[in-house]
């Protein structure tokens, strides 16, 4: 749009997930790495919470922030070493609680869940209140904690297209939409019948639900992702923006472009502002709202950013309160000739949309070797 590349609300590939490794050509992505922490607005400043892991220059600057107190900064090491440990099936089959539990559990202060985990992880879970399975956020903090979270220079669509790329030309439609499916059939709406000798039903939550005339496994978490450019970055650092504060609109923030320059023309920054949830009927309201607090971060240079798109998402993510379903035993055979997969079924994340469609196709290739 108008020469910036516009990703459908804000994502993000984490590197460390297994099943990318497997499937993806990371070097032909050229993905560009977020710089390991995030900056959290608290007080009317922004604070560096940074890994020291990764970057030991941050440690004295993130040791005296006021996000939390040097025993929570201390925990947090603890924590990346408990569920860094043993595998993905062991991490699966832990007891489990909500994520707010979890964390008053191993000791955190409120001033830490409140001003870093709680913008951090609402804005992965999209929910405000942390009550998404506490196997979840290990999960996904494990995977903060042992790969890089990056960006493919020409966005996220590059991740599908790459995958695309590899099937014969011709094999893709696109806006066909389907009217009800079968064993071996597909009714399209306009009433053509395309045949196969299986059928996989990979979309969202809700609409796989209506094709196999089933009740929705897990309700859907949504998000508002609004666009906008600005001459100059109000954020020098390729860095993960949290609104620690707990007022306004705003969850989170990045510039997509100090990530990977191709989001923006050259001489133009692109802002994505993060809101949970959706207000259909008031989406101007929102956009203001998310302006007027823009402002008081970055001062009147606001005034001179030009708004260019807002998604408002209605199924970004599945809900993922506990009990939650596990991600490696969810069945993908509905009937002879008949398969559902994605990660609506299990957890969400691109880890187990993939891991879902691998083995969903395991399956239909074991139902055509029967003949």
């Amino acid at each position: 749009m108008d020469g910036f590349l516009l990703d459908r609300g804000f994502q993000v590939l984490q590197c460390a997930y297994p099943e990318a490794q497997r499937v993806l050509d990371y070097d032909s992505l050229k993905l560009r790495s977020f710089y390991p922490g995030a900056l959290v607005r608290f007080g009317g400043r922004f604070h560096l919470v940074g890994d020291p892991l990764r970057r030991p220059q941050d440690v004295w600057e993130t040791l005296k922030s006021p996000i939390g107190t040097i025993g929570d900064k201390l925990r947090v090491g603890r924590l990346r070493t408990r569920i860094g440990t043993g595998s993905l099936e062991s991490l699966f089959s832990r007891p489990e609680t909500t994520t707010i539990q979890a964390l008053q559990r191993a000791g955190f202060s409120d001033k830490m869940i409140e001003r870093f985990f709680q913008p951090l992880f609402c804005g992965v879970f999209l929910s405000k209140d942390l009550e998404a399975s506490s196997r979840v956020f290990e999960f996904v903090f494990r995977m903060f904690a042992t790969g890089e979270t990056a960006l493919p220079s020409q966005g996220m669509g590059a991740i599908a297209a790459q995958m695309a790329s590899r099937l014969a030309s011709g094999n893709i439609r696109t806006n066909a939409r389907t009217g009800s499916v079968k064993p071996g059939s597909v009714v399209l709406v306009n009433g053509e019948e395309v045949r196969g000798r299986a059928v996989v039903i990979a979309t969202e939550g809700p609409e796989a639900a209506r094709l196999l005339g089933e009740g929705t496994r897990n309700k859907s978490r949504s998000a508002t992702c609004i666009y906008f450019s600005a001459a100059e970055a109000p954020i020098e650092k390729p860095i993960l923006v949290l609104n620690g504060e707990g007022t306004g609109p705003i969850n989170s923030l990045c510039i997509p472009s100090q990530v990977a320059p191709a989001y923006a023309p050259k001489g133009q920054s692109l802002i994505s502002v993060t809101v949970i949830g959706i207000e259909q009927d008031h989406s101007i309201e929102v956009e203001d709202a998310v302006q007027s607090q823009l402002k008081e971060w970055f001062g009147p240079a606001v005034d001179g950013w030009r708004h260019l798109k807002t998604y408002q998402i209605s199924h970004a993510l599945t809900d993922q309160a506990p009990p939650s379903f596990s991600p490696l035993d969810q069945p993908v055979r509905i009937s002879p000739g008949l398969f559902v997969c994605g990660e609506h079924r299990s957890m969400p994340s691109i880890q187990w949309a993939l891991y879902s469609g691998r083995r969903c196709a395991a399956a239909v290739l074991e139902d055509l070797s029967r003949g």
